[in-house]
């Protein structure tokens, strides 16, 4: 029998002890502000027990779980099961699973793009789960921008959580030959442009490319940001990334993951600023190189990076390229290779990569399950198969010898540009030198790419302009310029083509994005590219210049400014600036937010507030 009667009195009703603001868990944290907080409490208490739950219940650890199903949003079609799966994983560890919806972002459903919501999503989830008394949480994400956005939300809030990844969709079949969604919508869509398919082909091939709910089965940006949390040691390594959406063991990864969610509140240091070090985002880097990721990954991870305020600064663009040169492409998966995710996964997923790039990975870097990443892999060994080394090569027999992505730099790109060079599909253009043939924007290259009267030939460059950050804004995937319809009536399948925009990780192609400063900076060298100016490439050398005399380009630079001075006079100006690059003190609500503080491509395309050093105010 309890000898004091009052250790039984319910927090909220006993007045004479105070509730911890700073160190409160489970029901009494992050309580609202009515200046009474035993009030605080036992207000929230009568409306949570409207829905039937128990003191006992209330008591437990409380473990959120971030809902992103929507109905525009196929990807994360699965959704719903996840979230039963996974509450049975909490309830068996003694936690209590309470469910909460943040935006849900996909790229075919958001206009003008993904990317321009990812932030917004970032900030959802940020202030959700800071707002909410969680003492971890389960972050269900999937399509190409949600799961980066639920990273840099959850590094930022600093309360332990585990990714929940959808898991790709399962391969469909044209006339007998595997199809899938994304590569295979370009490459049919390319040859639909260029004559070889006809009205019905295309309308047949449609109802193939994407056969489940699920992400884009190849290594896409979806893809890549799974086996990313793989590398960073926040998700389960046999099936966490990789097993379809629609399979039964993406439940058996979901009720493992809450499980794993409440267990990890036993162990010290498991906020994510404690612990994920710059060795683990190094690990992810390498898996990044070594699967062919998404060219949207070096975005994504830096911005990733900048909200950490232990590892910001610590990485950028050049340590990309440097972990490039010593790392190879392993993972044959298109769009750099033949096969899909479902292949992947067959292979031995991520587990089998891990194993395969152990000499080049930091073994001391901190998983979600306490242990180390060299203790896990030493207690989850992988038996080798010759089907795992067709399709997860091994160190010895790559796909490709090494930097699958490259960081360039030159007077076009003083901050760099990304290419993945794995995904070329003509390897001379990747040491080029040809005349430009420049599109100021889409609507541009819209009316202008399939005229007979287009000044073009094969060796040209395609240049598109106004896709940036800032520029468009939201920085599109519209890197992929469609090789122009006469020339590929005439077979031709590829041409070097650069913009200061993005690309789907499903596109190939040789291809340079995320030129940094974009168009839109007065000061851009590659906002004064002109018809006919001679570009050279060099991916050996890292090189992309503007070969026209420096005094040229200033004069275009300073002609240039001029105008955008006459045209903001005549309230006109779009690139003019004062102190900020346009007009944009006046626009309103979320566009005027963004396009006033988001930052280049080469520090992640993230809201500068946002950052770890930005208003330098952290979460502890």
């Amino acid at each position: 029998m309890d000898s004091n009667p009052n250790s039984r009195i319910p927090p909220e009703y006993d007045l004479n002890t105070p509730i911890p603001v700073s160190t409160a868990t489970g029901l009494r944290s992050s309580l609202p502000n009515y200046g009474d907080i035993h009030f605080s409490l036992f207000l929230r208490k009568v409306f949570i027990k409207s829905l039937g739950y128990t003191d006992e219940s209330l008591s437990k650890p409380i473990i959120g779980i971030i809902d992103t199903f929507s109905s525009f949003n196929p990807c994360h079609a699965n959704v719903p099961q996840l979230i039963e799966a996974c509450k049975r994983g909490i309830l068996s560890s003694g936690g209590l699973p309470m469910v909460f919806p943040t935006v849900s972002i996909h790229e075919s459903f958001s206009s003008p793009t993904s990317m321009y919501l990812r932030n917004l999503m970032s900030m959802d989830t940020e202030e959700m789960v800071m707002a909410q008394p969680i003492d971890a949480v389960v972050m269900i994400g999937g399509c190409d921008k949600t799961v980066p956005a639920q990273l840099m939300g959850g590094i930022s809030a600093n309360k332990p959580f585990l990714p929940l990844i959808t898991g790709p969709m399962m391969p469909g079949s044209v006339k007998g030959v595997r199809v899938g969604a994304c590569t295979d919508c370009r490459n049919n869509w390319a040859k639909y442009r260029a004559g070889e398919l006809d009205i019905e082909d295309i309308m047949g091939i449609n109802e193939e490319l994407a056969p489940t709910g699920g992400t884009c089965g190849v290594m896409g940006t979806a893809s890549t940001m799974s086996c990313l949390c793989a590398g960073l040691g926040l998700v389960e390594l046999r099936a966490g990334a990789t097993s379809a959406a629609v399979s039964s063991a993406r439940l058996r990864v979901a009720e493992m993951t809450g499980k794993a969610m409440v267990d990890a509140l036993k162990v010290d240091a498991m906020k994510p600023q404690e612990l994920l070090s710059r060795e683990n985002f190094l690990n992810a880097i390498t898996v990044l190189q070594a699967t062919g990721g998404s060219t949207n990954a070096v975005v994504h991870l830096l911005a990733i990076i900048n909200r950490h305020p232990k590892v910001k600064g610590t990485i950028d663009l050049k340590t990309f390229d440097e972990i490039g040169k010593n790392t190879p492409l392993l993972v044959d998966l298109k769009p750099s290779g033949d096969n899909y995710m479902t292949d992947f996964h067959n292979a031995g997923g991520m587990l089998a990569l891990m194993h395969r790039l152990r000499p080049l990975l930091h073994l001391n870097a901190r998983t979600y399950t306490g242990q180390t990443l060299g203790e896990l892999l030493d207690a989850t060994p992988f038996k080798d198969f010759p089907y795992s080394r067709q399709v997860v090569r091994p160190l010895n027999d790559p796909l490709h010898p090494q930097s699958s992505l490259v960081v360039l730099y030159g007077n076009m790109c003083p901050d760099g540009a990304v290419m993945k060079a794995s995904a070329s599909k003509d390897k001379k253009l990747l040491k080029h030198r040809g005349r430009a043939c420049v599109f100021q924007n889409t609507a541009d290259m819209a009316e202008r790419i399939d005229s007979a009267e287009l000044d073009v030939t094969k060796e040209s460059i395609l240049v598109l302009k106004g896709i940036g950050p800032v520029g468009n804004p939201g920085m599109p995937e519209a890197g992929m310029i469609p090789i122009p319809m006469k020339l590929g009536r005439e077979g031709v399948t590829d041409m070097l083509r650069i913009s200061d925009g993005r690309m789907s990780g499903t596109a190939g192609g040789t291809i340079i994005l995320h030129i940094s400063p974009e168009s839109a900076d007065p000061d851009s060298v590659f906002g004064v590219v002109e018809d006919g100016d001679f570009i050279t490439c060099d991916i050996d050398e890292r090189r992309l210049s503007l070969d026209v005399d420096e005094q040229e380009i200033t004069r275009r630079i300073s002609k240039r400014k001029e105008e955008a001075e006459s045209r903001k006079h005549r309230k006109a100006a779009r690139y003019a600036r004062e102190n900020a690059w346009t007009d944009r003190v006046s626009l309103r609500g979320y566009r005027g937010l963004y396009e006033r503080n988001v930052n280049q491509a080469h520090q992640g395309c993230d809201f500068d507030f946002l950052t770890a050093d930005g208003p330098g105010i952290h979460r502890e």
